[in-house]
């Protein structure tokens, strides 16, 4: 029977099963491991997510698609959730072994004959309809509501017009305020996460929307003689900042504007985006800072 791995366990914390399938949300390409059939693998290696809520969800996910007496070994930074993954197996019905190896806990368990309370963790990690009227899942970035960054550019964004993008789109709630414009003709989202993928395909119904699953730094077919970009650009990237990520979207929306072309950006105060806007951008002008949050208008 195959094997999967969800996520990139650091190679000397946990071995991928050779072979395996790759099931992450966040590797374009990868399949989605709430399709895959119970009982279905005999071998799954699980870097766990730090979120309670999804956690529980991937590995209930995991110990369903595994075959009676199939292996899960699942490991989780210490201070990211790995103290609990044990107590968590167990709640499932499962006997653990623990170790402990590089500031992760790992735990191995042979999928039991029955399980316990899988079905209730599935159903609580899964997409769900918001009071706001969209789909999001957790683990989304700031999946149960829109985040202060986004909602500070809201405040100033304009009616924007012709072809644009929105880079690192989530569900869809940036794409939704441009799409109110009657005078935007086109509208590329490109977002890494599959599962926010996934929300902003229910979200956003407009012919002029086209929604991709990618990775903004490796886009195909490249951006190009956009009129705008609008973005809330990432500044972590498993867990730890990552401030060249932001910088690199910049670098992207200016390779993609036209002459004249708009970037209109949010970004948390304390991130260093100047220098790179400076150099990517004729003009740049600082339209807000509120709340924490930075709000530029920069133009190619």
């Amino acid at each position: 029977m195959p094997a999967a791995v969800y996520g990139t366990p650091p190679a000397d914390v946990l071995e991928t099963p050779k072979g395996a399938r790759q099931l992450s949300p966040l590797i374009p390409g990868s399949d989605d491991i709430a399709q895959i059939a119970d009982a279905s693998l005999q071998d799954v290696a699980l870097l766990v997510p730090p979120g309670a809520v999804e956690a529980r969800y991937v590995v209930a996910q995991a110990l369903r698609v595994l075959a009676p007496g199939g292996t899960l070994v699942a490991a989780a930074p210490k201070d990211r959730g790995g103290l609990r993954l044990k107590r968590t197996l167990e709640s499932f019905g499962c006997q653990v072994a623990e170790t402990a190896r590089r500031h992760h806990r790992i735990c191995a368990v042979e999928r039991p004959a029955s399980l316990t309370e899988i079905e209730a963790a599935i159903a609580e990690g899964a997409p769900r309809l918001m009071p706001s009227g969209l789909w999001s899942q957790p683990g989304v970035f700031s999946w149960e509501r829109l985040d202060s960054g986004s909602e500070q550019l809201l405040r100033h964004l304009p009616k924007l017009k012709g072809q644009g993008a929105d880079l690192g789109a989530g569900i869809g709630w940036l794409s939704r305020a441009v799409l109110e414009s009657p005078d935007v003709t086109k509208l590329r989202l490109i977002e890494l996460d599959r599962r926010a993928y996934d929300c902003a395909r229910r979200n956003i119904e407009d012919d002029r929307a086209t929604i991709e699953w990618a990775d903004v730094r490796n886009i195909a077919p490249p951006l190009a003689d956009l009129d705008f970009v609008v973005m809330n650009p990432p500044f972590h990237d498993g867990g730890a900042e990552d401030r060249a990520l932001g910088q690199a979207f910049i670098r992207v929306a200016s390779s993609a504007l036209r002459k004249g072309g708009t970037l209109w950006l949010t970004a948390n105060r304390h991130l260093p985006y100047e220098s790179v806007l400076n150099e990517a951008f004729k003009v740049v002008k600082p339209v807000a800072d509120a709340s924490g949050f930075k709000i530029y208008e920069a133009r190619r």
